[in-house]
């Protein structure tokens, strides 16, 4: 997703997630009690309720009630819900970043999802998971989205395309000239750094016994975190990324140079399909390409899900709903309408959907795609990550020492922030 940390909610200090999780209604019996005349809340994302447009329809003719559809950033809402849920003015259903999950869950502004084991398997392992917290159910997934390489058909041809990062590397330094680049990347970031150092082995948490992320074994400054990194730097100190590609504005100047036709290939994402056609670039997609030793790169899949709001009055209703939107027939039509890949394991071998060069490159490199950890420690992360990063980038640190620091800023963190680690 794109840039979902910059969005991600802020944990709350322990007292207020305590507060927040008594809080959150329990299911009563007057919750089986007719439906006829009731209306639901659902927060949509922003520009997106048209892909759900029918089936709120339907959904309200068959129940008889009626479905409000509000737009918001999809990355905020769980922020909107922690004032919103509580005052009684928030969503039954909101859509949120898998990666937001475990956050949600502790803060008991979520509910657990009761849902039969053949309806969870029409969705990709990686999507499911992502709802999954503790063995439990809390989602269903929409969308799914990871990066890939977008490269302009005018300055070179998909026959010319590199095949691994470092030959990326050598184009990059026979074509760059300051004002021209070959491959950008924000590689100053680590949603975007961890496609190659987790090629090379570098990880952001370890697994326990059971397969759930374990804060307690940080990968972030392993040996090939470190090898990963050194790479990175070679593309800044060598002047094959212009120096406003570093920080906040990173994602600006990237984008500026490929819709100017000053770049010949990027990493970016599916969100920016749309962008880059209005602006007249004649544009392919395909897959992350390999590294030296052999291994794809990797890359975050992101997953957009429908949830169901621990305050809802009408708890059963909007799990209905919830799986409604979110079934193989309504998935399709989304993605119709906003071109987002649904996260249906049948859609992913759909003729129609598999026709849009986007699509199939996303699929494809979620081949080679790990899931963003949705624990709540994972938000003690970006930052630490991101700052070693920058220093990497800007040729201030050394790779293994800046990695090592951050490694240490994160650990502390969780240690103060997050109990049982």
């Amino acid at each position: 997703m794109k840039m979902v940390k910059k969005y991600a909610g802020v944990m709350l200090c322990a007292a207020v997630s305590l507060s927040l999780a008594a809080c959150g209604p329990q299911e009563s019996s007057s919750e089986k009690t007719s439906s006829k005349g009731s209306e639901l809340v659902v927060w949509e994302d922003k520009e997106k309720s048209i892909g759900i447009k029918d089936a709120v329809a339907e959904f309200e003719k068959e129940h008889d009630i009626k479905v409000k559809v509000v737009e918001k950033p999809y990355a905020q809402q769980i922020e909107d819900l922690r004032m919103d849920g509580p005052a009684g003015t928030g969503p039954d259903v909101l859509t949120m970043p898998g990666d937001q999950i475990g956050t949600a869950v502790t803060e008991g502004l979520i509910k657990e999802l009761n849902i039969e084991k053949d309806i969870q398997s029409l969705y990709t392992d990686a999507s499911i998971q992502s709802q999954m917290v503790d063995q439990k159910l809390y989602g269903l997934p929409k969308a799914v989205e990871t990066t890939v390489l977008f490269y302009n058909k005018d300055l070179i041809s998909e026959d010319e395309l590199p095949q691994t990062l470092e030959e990326w590397y050598d184009y990059s330094k026979k074509t760059a000239d300051g004002s021209k680049f070959g491959f950008l990347a924000l590689f100053d970031q680590i949603y975007y750094a961890q496609s190659v150092m987790g090629g090379y082995g570098g990880y952001i948490f370890g697994k326990d016994k059971d397969g759930n992320d374990d804060p307690s074994d940080l990968g972030i400054n392993n040996e090939g975190a470190v090898k990963g990194a050194e790479l990175i730097q070679k593309f800044y100190q060598d002047g094959l990324f212009p120096a406003g590609i570093v920080g906040e504005q990173g994602i600006n100047v990237l984008e500026s140079l490929f819709t100017e036709g000053k770049a010949a290939a990027i990493i970016s994402g599916p969100w920016n399909v749309e962008a880059f056609s209005k602006a007249g670039i004649d544009y392919g997609i395909t897959k992350l390409p390999k590294l030296e030793n052999g291994k794809n790169m990797s890359s975050f899949i992101g997953v957009k899900s429908y949830n169901v709001s621990a305050f809802s009055k009408h708890a059963e209703l909007a799990q209905e709903l919830a799986v409604f939107l979110a079934n193989e027939k309504n998935s399709k039509k989304r993605y119709e309408q906003t071109k987002e890949v649904p996260a249906v394991q049948s859609l992913a071998s759909d003729t129609d959907i598999m026709k849009s060069e986007a699509a199939r490159a996303v699929t494809e490199q979620s081949r080679f795609s790990e899931q963003t950890p949705n624990i709540p420690e994972m938000n003690e992360i970006w930052t630490p990550a991101d700052s070693a990063l920058q220093t990497i980038a800007t040729g201030k640190a050394d790779p293994k020492k800046a990695l090592d620091q951050a490694a240490e800023t994160a650990k502390g963190q969780m240690k103060a922030k997050h109990s049982g680690t």
